[in-house]
């Protein structure tokens, strides 16, 4: 063959043949694919190792684990597992204007679903494994409470932690969550419920001006003035791993604990909430605020801020003393004898020594309502309105005879002996322990049973009636009562004149005696000292 025939003509082009890729040969375009999918699969796994590895060896990506400090376990028999997220700060914490910031922001992150769920798809997943996850908000505190059985952990936290790690933020929940909070406290609170009313009323008179100031719904002006910005700005200030104490309680396995931890570790670092002191309004003489709304019966609540907590000297002993006066809910005590079963005026009164939220629904306190500084209160139960004065007095009369006479012996040992069982019945779920436990770590006390039955044992009466003249003072009381009649109770409070019962049927003679006495008592309360509220003016801002 002539060179001419095996070499083109100049300006001619070879033809490309249907086999070649791009004009390269199909074996080189094999080779090029095989080495590029090499690659490809090379590098990507190397990848996914990485993130397996983490996840095995719980070693979360450039972010510290949760201290030993911040991990308090409980293991038991239970097969249910309680996990609590304790974080320091809440309502307190709510800016100027911003009233009930923290509650709203608490429920956006356990009941607005996350990044990649709606709630509805979160509720839709949780039903068939029985698990809870939900917030409540107080002053110093915000719990987040998961429960599940323990064979469905795995499932339970990788359906509700993205809802606290990678919220979904959507507007339609939030206005949704803003709105139920709303009415919460203007439907439920402010407008059904004059017994609870009361005694949130009574807290943020005595606490005006400080951080407590408000309730842990806010205000109608400051939710109004809540944005979804300021739910996601709160979130990252608060939500932290600086504020975070973890509880878990149940058979928890070692696995759900190190995940727990790993996963919680993705939380922003954060800045600690800091305590500041809270210093309540000492009355100055009676002072009464009469919320004037259209109610049947006439509720009233009367207190004053204490110095005493759960970690104070005296909380023992004026545990003694509350329980004896008015223990919640139990038909033992002076103030339910004296006003209830030898009166019939209403349907219970008690005393209480720390805040007790909902007591009206339920039997024994919720935990996690830690706070720095408490009321001693007096809670009676709503009466007809004709009776509201002297029952005033009559409550007035036994906390001065308490606070004068104190407790006989007998009283005194049976008070406490039924209170060093009680903590016992306080704590008997495992929910309870729980929460307990946590409030003692908050506290810095010991375990709550073991630390009250100490301290119980080693009372003496003397010691019981010292503290509560240090404590207790019949003449400087806030009183906040509910009615419909405002102006009338405001005149016969302001006249001091003499009160009476009036009873349905029959009564003693000395009892009757007793009422003219008591009836006649002077309660010195000035007119500038009384305050009429119309109902819708509660809690507006």
């Amino acid at each position: 063959m002539s060179a001419s025939e095996i070499t083109a003509d100049k300006g001619t082009t070879a033809p490309v043949r249907a086999s070649d890729w791009f004009g390269q040969p199909r074996g080189l375009t094999v080779l090029f694919l095989t080495d590029m999918w090499e690659q490809f699969s090379f590098f990507g796994m190397r990848a996914l190792l990485i993130y397996y590895m983490m996840k095995q060896l719980l070693l979360p990506p450039q972010t510290a684990s949760l201290a030993d400090s911040q991990l308090l376990l409980q293991k038991s028999q239970s097969p249910l597992i309680n996990v609590k997220l304790l974080f320091n700060g809440g309502s307190a914490q709510d800016p100027a204007g911003k009233e009930g910031l923290a509650a709203l922001t608490a429920a956006m992150l356990t009941d607005a679903g996350s990044a990649a769920l709606t709630i509805e798809e979160i509720e839709e997943q949780l039903y068939p494994i029985a698990g809870s996850f939900g917030a409540r908000t107080d002053k110093e505190m915000t719990v987040i409470t998961g429960v599940i059985h323990r064979d469905n952990w795995q499932r339970f936290l990788t359906i509700v932690l993205p809802q606290l790690l990678a919220p979904g933020w959507r507007a339609e929940d939030f206005e949704r969550l803003k709105t139920r909070q709303q009415n919460a406290l203007v439907q439920d609170l402010r407008s059904s419920n004059e017994e609870e009313l009361g005694k949130e009323r009574l807290q943020t008179n005595i606490f005006r001006g400080t951080p407590y100031g408000h309730v842990a719904l806010g205000t109608e002006a400051g939710l109004r003035s809540i944005t979804l910005d300021d739910v996601k700005a709160f979130a990252r200030q608060a939500f932290t791993r600086a504020n975070l104490t973890v509880g878990v309680s149940g058979d928890a396995p070692d696995e759900l604990v190190r995940e727990l931890r790993a996963r919680l570790s993705t939380l922003p670092a954060g800045v600690a909430v800091q305590r500041t002191a809270i210093a309540g309004a000492q009355p100055k003489g009676i002072e009464i605020e009469i919320l004037e709304k259209e109610t049947r019966a006439t509720a009233i609540s009367f207190g004053f801020p204490i110095d005493v907590t759960r970690a104070h000297a005296d909380f023992a002993a004026l545990s003694v003393a509350r329980a004896w006066l008015g223990e919640h809910r139990l038909s033992s005590g002076r103030l339910y004898q004296r006003i209830r079963e030898e009166r019939g005026i209403n349907y219970g009164d008690y005393a209480y020594i720390e805040a007790f939220p909902r007591g009206m629904f339920q039997f024994f306190p919720d935990s996690n309502v830690a706070r720095r500084r408490q009321i001693f209160e007096i809670w009676i139960r709503p009466v007809v309105p004709a009776n509201a004065h002297m029952t005033l007095r009559l409550a007035v009369h036994e906390l001065t005879n308490l606070v004068e006479n104190g407790l006989t012996q007998a009283d005194f040992e049976s008070t406490r002996d039924y209170l060093m069982k009680n903590v016992f019945v306080m704590t008997a779920r495992q929910d309870q322990q729980l929460g307990y436990a946590l409030d003692s770590k908050w506290y810095d006390i010991g375990e709550y049973t073991g630390y009250m039955r100490g301290k119980l044992q080693a009372l003496t009466r003397e010691q019981v009636n010292a503290a509560v003249k240090r404590h207790l003072n019949p003449r400087n009381l806030s009183v906040v009562i509910i009615t419909r009649d405002a102006a009338g109770l405001k005149q016969a409070l302001v006249s001091d004149a003499p009160s009476s019962i009036k009873y349905d049927g029959e009564k003693p003679k000395e009892l009757l005696e007793e009422d003219r006495v008591i009836g006649a008592l002077k309660l010195n309360i000035a007119a500038g000292n009384v305050k009429i509220t119309p109902i819708a003016e509660v809690f507006a801002r």
